[in-house]
């Protein structure tokens, strides 16, 4: 693929439109008669349809203006993104207070996990980075079952088969660069290009211990053989350093102190949408692209609410919120602003989420053993 960030967010998809006509019939004296019965069928038709599309908006707002309370949201998504859903949540519901907790996913799951060895989690959605996270809360009891009425514009893939998490949004991670230390053309266009000399110290990472979506990534490419140990030594030996989370590895790179980094897509866009002098390169091949699930809690304190929460999310206008400020939508009838998700697709790494889930603790060790 090997195109940067503004590039491929620049592409737009093409949508075929196919019209379809046909002969027309000879005029008759039974059609001339027929005709105007017809048509007006399908003009009633259409005041019925207008009629009933009135009466679920009425419905909505209706449903909307009754709602009221508050709902929590736990959440390592980047705090201007969960500023924008908060507007657009209260503004459908002005009754309704959202508040949320935000930190990297490591500090999000340790208070997840201390709240339930308490007895109960105070969240009501859970929104973190890494997808195999939510295998161990299923595993813990800490969701509950939820399918919202929105799954029907989302891929199976983005679901959980037992209903307890839907992906709802996508981020990618690859490779960033300082545009007024690095070229385009110099950029590293892979991962074994990091290993490359002229890049010795002027690698950063984010810790994955802090990060979901670096834990995701390290242990995506511990897992294949094309990568394994080895890489992340090689790395190492390169003068890779790690920075506590996603921000601040990004900041570092954005202010010169460090040439090249893994990071995120969105939130690269975020600070060159900024004025920050960086670069992205999606690498066209084991791209590593995370879709980023919400669960709803267990025996949560404002159920109804966490719902309202949860389908406003993957809505279509939840959706347009998150593509605005940089994500891809997991929808399939909202405008990615140009994003060719099948380029992204085909660049994936392929990855067991049961595996990642199942080996989590692993990962971070064996990690820690060669960075730390």
């Amino acid at each position: 693929m090997k195109k940067t960030l503004a590039v491929i967010l620049a592409s737009a998809m093409a949508v075929s439109l196919t019209a379809c006509g046909g002969s027309k019939a000879p005029e008759t004296t039974a059609a001339k008669t027929e005709a105007p019965a017809a048509d007006s069928k399908a003009e009633d038709s259409k005041m019925e349809d207008k009629a009933e599309d009135t009466q679920a908006a009425s419905g909505d707002a209706q449903a909307a203006s009754d709602a009221s309370g508050n709902v929590m949201l736990y959440s390592s998504m980047q705090e201007d993104q969960l500023m924008a859903i908060k507007e657009g949540f209260e503004k459908k519901y002005p009754n309704i207070k959202m508040d949320y907790y935000f930190a990297g996913t490591g500090k999000v799951i340790t208070k997840i996990a201390t709240e339930h060895q308490s007895g109960q989690v105070a969240a009501d959605v859970i929104w973190v980075g890494d997808p195999s996270d939510y295998i161990g809360f299923k595993k813990e009891g800490i969701l509950a079952k939820y399918s919202s009425p929105e799954a029907g514009a989302i891929a199976d893939k983005f679901i959980d088969s037992e209903g307890y998490y839907t992906g709802a949004r996508m981020m990618n991670m690859s490779i960033g660069y300082n545009s007024s230390l690095v070229t385009e053309e110099e950029a590293p266009k892979s991962w074994n290009d990091l290993l490359d000399a002229k890049w010795n110290n002027q690698i950063v990472m984010t810790d994955p211990s802090s990060a979901g979506t670096t834990k995701y990534f390290v242990g995506a490419l511990l897992s294949s053989p094309d990568y394994g140990e080895e890489y992340f030594q090689k790395l190492k030996d390169n003068g890779c350093e790690l920075e506590s989370g996603t921000t601040a590895t990004h900041n570092q790179v954005a202010a010169g102190a460090y040439k090249v980094g893994i990071m995120l897509d969105y939130v690269t866009q975020n600070l060159m949408d900024e004025g920050s002098p960086l670069g992205f390169t999606y690498i066209d091949s084991d791209l590593v692209s995370i879709f980023s699930p919400i669960g709803l809690v267990e025996g949560c304190a404002n159920e109804t609410n966490g719902k309202l929460l949860y389908d406003f999310i993957l809505s279509k206008e939840g959706q347009e919120i998150l593509v605005e400020n940089n994500l891809l939508s997991v929808r399939d009838d909202v405008d990615q602003k140009g994003a060719s998700v099948e380029d992204i697709a085909k660049a994936a790494m392929t990855v067991d989420l049961q595996s990642l889930s199942d080996n989590s603790d692993q990962i971070i060790d064996t990690f820690d053993k060669i960075f730390k």
